[in-house]
């Protein structure tokens, strides 16, 4: 027993059980968001209902700021992503990483169908707002946009952080953050979301993010390969491996 606790098992069981108490952490204040948004919490309610007045208020007095937040929900919606993220999976195949690309496409595809599914078990109305400055279909909770965007920048970074060094590696997640943030705020100020829905989207597409990385880092471990820090060197850094193969230095 001690010996497979100071072992590379060991190991192994230490860092993906760190990684299943990340998610478990990030999935308490979904959970707890959709709790309250079934049994309609009061304050959650009246943040939700002030938040969208207030904004739908400024997008009628200002037509410009509401064109802005069209064009911007449109250029980054989920297709966008997809795109993005394929892209991203077609340039990994090359570089010899059929796996991480793999693994990128399947969090994208995973957490939107999570998603779904949490829309379709929830059936939260979205706002009804008088003068809509634009329309969406669908359920409200928890915001498609929020949880894509989320998806694939954080997929976008963790793939590419070992070919950025140094202070991009900090621009990236930075950026990575702005236009998650960005994204969902738009889906509110255009009157199609709640600010629970899009919170919820955010966080719902880290906790995919965390599970799919820990169960990558498992297959990892079992290749041989060493211990990794994902969100500082990225999901697979041997992708910059000198023979270009992503073998393992």
């Amino acid at each position: 027993m001690r010996r497979w606790l100071l072992g590379p098992d060991g190991a192994l069981g230490a860092r993906l059980t760190v990684a299943a108490l990340a998610a478990a952490i990030l999935l308490v204040p979904f959970m707890l968001l959709l709790v309250l948004v079934k049994n309609t919490f009061t304050p959650l309610y009246r943040l939700d209902q002030g938040v969208a007045a207030d904004l739908h208020g400024f997008a009628l007095q200002h037509p410009a700021f509401a064109d802005v937040m069209r064009f911007i929900t449109d250029a980054l919606a989920p297709e966008t992503w997809r795109v993005l993220v394929g892209g991203a999976a077609v340039y990994m195949v090359l570089r010899g990483a059929p796996r991480l690309a793999i693994w990128a496409v399947t969090t994208v595809i995973v957490g939107g169908v999570i998603g779904l599914a949490v829309k379709v078990a929830v059936e939260r109305a979205r706002p009804m707002l008088p003068d809509p400055v634009s329309w969406a279909p669908g359920w409200s909770f928890p915001s498609g946009h929020a949880l894509n965007a989320a998806l694939g920048a954080v997929t976008l970074v963790l793939v590419l952080l070992p070919v950025l060094h140094g202070v991009w590696r900090v621009v990236a997640w930075v950026l990575a953050g702005l236009v998650s943030v960005t994204v969902a705020f738009t889906r509110v100020a255009l009157g199609v979301h709640w600010v629970s829905d899009v919170v919820a989207g955010m966080i719902l597409a880290l906790v995919v993010v965390a599970a799919t990385a820990a169960g990558f880092e498992a297959w990892r471990r079992r290749m041989g390969r060493r211990p990794i820090e994902p969100h500082l060197e990225g999901i697979e850094p041997e992708i910059v491996a000198p023979n270009g193969k992503g073998e393992p230095r």
